[in-house]
């Protein structure tokens, strides 16, 4: 690589975009930063922003820029706000690689935008391919932008499937962890608090994710995100809990042989692997060693208990705006989770009572999901 490849971080402030600020850091020779973007941390994003010193900066929270931009004024770095200043900023000309981090439904519209101007795309807002991934993918297609997946899970099998672009694919098993409830029953379920379920045994995520991730349902939106990124049917996606987090997912081919990526669970390796692609980058994480994981289990997922995994594929099986449904439904719950006001098991009615309830669209437009994603929040919140 002899010319630095230049990055938009849309979310900065958040889990991932602090973790790809720690690649970028290591790798000062390969990278340089162009955008920053945040939601309402004004404060970590001027520290980010004085240290990288990107081209332009965007701070969603409107009441933030006065901040924002006097303590960016000796710097020399533009400084914009609002969530609209977010889409428009993609479109820079300096920009070759946009990571899209912003958490939920809110990184859609500037995904579109990256897309639409034609830039590649380092995707780790599995919702914007949940909630819209029909008309993403087109349009990704249609531009000629690549989608560098950067879950864990879809950076694995896009490893595995390097040189094999052409074999056709017969089933992918993405694996979960099983969160920090894995095997408890309903009864227990009944009365989890959120402090329990934001303690992820192996991962260190947003707020967000795992309580996802304790409820299944970010494995439901990854069987959901997998269709669209690997053009797969819903019979070729199995999901199968793995507790060590050291296989990140599997791809099996028509010859029946199999391809797993493996790795100590650190979201660094594949933020790194999507923004170095098609290169490899040398690191200093740690190593895997397999005398120190002397067993690797499999197991079953429980979607009797753990509900929100069904709701998933059933959401992908109906199609049209029902996984947008599914995504403003869950958003909902687990901020009203966050709040005390739901149990962790009334997550799950939650969602599928708007999947009974919202209008269902079989071919949505973009305008249909903006609408159906108010919809869904609207009668979601009747329900807390």
């Amino acid at each position: 690589m002899n010319k630095k490849k230049h990055i938009a971080i849309l979310g900065s402030t958040g889990s991932i975009g602090t973790q790809a600020l720690d690649v970028i850091r290591a790798n000062g020779n390969v990278f340089a930063v162009e955008v920053l973007t945040a939601g309402s941390n004004a404060d970590l994003l001027i520290k980010q922003a004085i240290e990288f010193n990107p081209n332009a900066v965007v701070i969603a929270d409107e009441t933030k820029y006065p901040q924002v931009k006097e303590a960016l004024q000796p710097h020399d770095i533009k400084v914009y706000a609002g969530t609209k200043a977010i889409a428009e900023v993609v479109e820079m000309d300096s920009i070759d690689l946009v990571l899209t981090a912003i958490v939920g439904y809110a990184g859609l519209e500037s995904t579109i935008a990256a897309i639409k101007s034609g830039k590649q795309i380092a995707l780790a807002n599995k919702e914007t391919l949940v909630v819209a991934g029909e008309l993403v993918t087109a349009l990704a297609k249609e531009k000629g932008v690549n989608l560098y997946p950067v879950d864990s899970e879809h950076s694995a099998i896009f490893q595995c499937l390097a040189g094999e672009f052409h074999n056709p694919i017969e089933k992918i098993y993405l694996t979960a962890s099983g969160g920090p409830f894995r095997g408890k029953d309903k009864a227990f379920l009944e009365t989890v608090k959120k402090e329990q379920a934001l303690k992820h045994p192996n991962w260190d995520m947003g707020a967000k994710i795992t309580i996802d991730s304790a409820s299944l349902m970010n494995k439901g939106l990854e069987v959901i995100e997998a269709k669209w990124l690997f053009g797969l049917k819903a019979e070729q996606i199995d999901v199968i809990v793995h507790p060590q987090s050291i296989v990140h997912s599997i791809v099996q081919f028509v010859d029946g042989s199999m391809k797993a990526q493996m790795g100590l669970p650190d979201m660094k390796l594949p933020i790194q692997y999507a923004l170095g692609y098609p290169d490899r980058i040398k690191s200093d994480f740690p190593r895997f060693s397999f005398i120190n994981y002397p067993q690797l289990t499999f197991e079953q997922a429980d979607t009797k208990t753990f509900r929100n995994l069904a709701l998933a594929f059933q959401a992908m099986n109906k199609g049209g705006n029902a996984p947008c449904v599914l995504n403003a439904a869950n958003e909902v719950a687990v901020e009203a989770f966050l709040k005390d006001k739901v149990g962790f098991l009334q997550m799950s009615d939650i969602v599928e009572q708007c999947l009974q309830t919202v209008a269902f669209i079989s071919k949505p437009g973009y305008t249909d999901y903006v609408e159906t994603d108010k919809e869904t929040r609207r009668v979601a919140s009747l329900m807390l």
